[in-house]
């Protein structure tokens, strides 16, 4: 039995003699990546002051965008270092499975911030009833299987197409889009389920993302003073922010995609680096410099005082 050829990766097609030069760029942003997202992490989790849903969620969102970074870069940093741009077929997929697991993931994670703000700003009485940390675990876990199941149908699938195109994909990491169109077979179900699922997902969350916020300013605006206005709506800054962050790129992804069909490749690619770099990179800064506790907790951490 003859071995499938491996899939062919690509960094930036015409650019391959400024490969390594880029490549640095890349391995700053990695690195700065890791370690904003790794000392959230870590921070939330020492800190005692943070032990409170809303930073548990945001370590969960750390947690996925590290696994977002992990999953990309050795592919990346191999296309671009050392122009390894040899994948195999099983390795491709599980890249591919990895990358549209966590991203669903994030939109929940967004989702389920959205909701701690609400009940943070409507039902703060009851704040610690409602969202204990039984419950915050539950909502993780459900967070993992969604994101982790759902994706599961598409990604099954391409292992058993043939490949007789080209074996070239468009980017330095497998995407199931990518894939799927040097499959040789009715690709039919690979192409409706996605719309299925972003729809379920990415849209559904971000319209139940939307209303909590109605509600929330809604609640705000009914606060008879403007200074109790302005401090419940400053917590909602960081979370505000950060989804912005996401559907604003994966907005753009998405119609680069989808109507760029006369946009030069180069952009595609940029755009593509943008969605899955952006928004990890972007994340711990916001609530670095957004949230007070989080600064707090930071000074503590790096004045080696005991916590």
């Amino acid at each position: 039995m003859l071995l499938a050829a491996p899939f062919l990766l690509t960094g930036f097609p015409g650019l391959e003699m400024f490969h390594p030069w880029i490549s640095i760029s890349f391995f700053v942003i990695y690195v700065s990546i890791l370690l904003s997202n790794g000392t959230l992490l870590f921070l939330v989790r020492e800190d005692h002051t943070l032990h409170e849903p809303v930073y548990y969620f945001l370590a969960i969102l750390a947690a996925t965008d590290l696994g977002v970074t992990l999953t990309t870069m050795p592919t990346v940093l191999g296309v671009l270092w050392l122009d390894h741009r040899e994948i195999s077929h099983g390795a491709c997929y599980f890249q591919a499975y990895l990358i549209h697991s966590l991203s669903i993931v994030e939109s929940g994670v967004l989702l389920v911030m959205a909701y701690d703000r609400f009940v943070a700003v409507c039902n703060p009485l009851r704040y610690t009833s409602i969202l204990t940390n039984a419950q915050v675990v539950k909502m993780g876990i459900g967070l993992l299987l969604r994101g982790f199941i759902l994706v599961v149908p598409i990604i099954t699938t391409l292992s058993g197409f043939p490949y007789c195109r080209s074996h070239g994909l468009s980017h330095a990491f497998c995407l199931h889009q990518d894939v799927i169109k040097l499959a040789c077979a009715d690709i039919t179900f690979n192409r409706l389920y996605p719309i299925v699922l972003v729809s379920l997902t990415g849209f559904l969350d971000s319209v139940l993302i939307l209303i909590s916020y109605i509600l929330i300013l809604k609640t705000v605006m009914g606060v008879a003073s403007g200074k109790e206005q302005a401090k419940a709506l400053n917590t909602c800054v960081s979370h505000i922010s950060c989804v912005l962050v996401f559907y604003v790129t994966v907005t753009g992804l998405t119609l680069i995609h989808r109507f760029g069909k006369y946009v030069p490749q180069a952009v595609h690619i940029i755009m593509s680096y943008v969605y899955f770099l952006f928004p990890p990179f972007m994340n711990p800064i916001i609530y670095s410099v957004k949230t007070k506790q989080i600064q707090n907790g930071l000074t503590r951490l790096f004045s080696f005082q005991r916590l």
